[in-house]
């Protein structure tokens, strides 16, 4: 991370608490599943990476420095970072973007642009991960937004083990997928 968009520095972060989606229990609600089912966006993969790493930058406060979007770019290029993108027509309206390590995802940010482009692609995400052989959805630090969708809080030592362990298996995440509305919400909630 940087301490903000003009810090050259970066720094490693390892709190005592890491927030962490457990991948059996997000939460869809009612209203959001009528959302995903109405609302009409598309929802793709690797599509705009860049665009994506943008949009989570374009907001008056953000760690995301040049440095930190060169790195990104790069580890996209090598298949380390992959985005999913939430479009209506052709505008990029939200998104999420975050690093893969083994079954690990590490989920570096997300925005939105319309109501609820944020949590569609989560709920997207989590589908995919939990399709894709991913054991660990990694949050860095839980916010009253996640939490509210499912996302806990774990000590360290917990963090540390569960990293371990995704360390050791292979998850795909580029796997070709059908992710429809109705299997995204029916998968989800046949879990939570």
């Amino acid at each position: 991370m940087a301490e903000h968009r003009d810090d050259p520095e970066l720094f490693w972060v390892d709190p005592k608490f890491r927030g962490v989606f457990p991948l059996d229990e997000f939460h869809i609600s009612r209203s959001l599943a009528r959302r995903i089912r109405t609302c009409g966006f598309t929802v793709t993969i690797n599509s705009d990476f860049a665009g994506v790493v943008d949009g989570c930058a374009d907001r008056a406060d953000t760690w995301i420095n040049p440095e930190l979007r060169r790195l990104y770019q790069q580890l996209h290029g090598i298949d380390r970072a992959h985005s999913l993108e939430v479009w209506d027509g052709a505008s990029l309206i939200g998104g999420v973007y975050g690093v893969v390590l083994g079954a690990a995802f590490f989920g570096e940010s997300m925005f939105s642009r319309r109501t609820d482009a944020s949590k569609i692609a989560l709920a997207y995400l989590v589908d995919r991960l939990r399709q894709t052989g991913f054991t660990l959805f990694d949050t860095q630090f839980l916010t009253a937004h996640l939490a509210s969708l499912g996302a806990v809080e774990v000590p360290r030592a917990v963090y540390h083990g569960a990293l371990k362990q995704a360390l050791e298996v292979d998850a795909d995440f580029t796997a070709d997928l059908q992710q429809t509305p109705q299997g995204v919400i029916q998968r989800i909630t046949q879990t939570s």
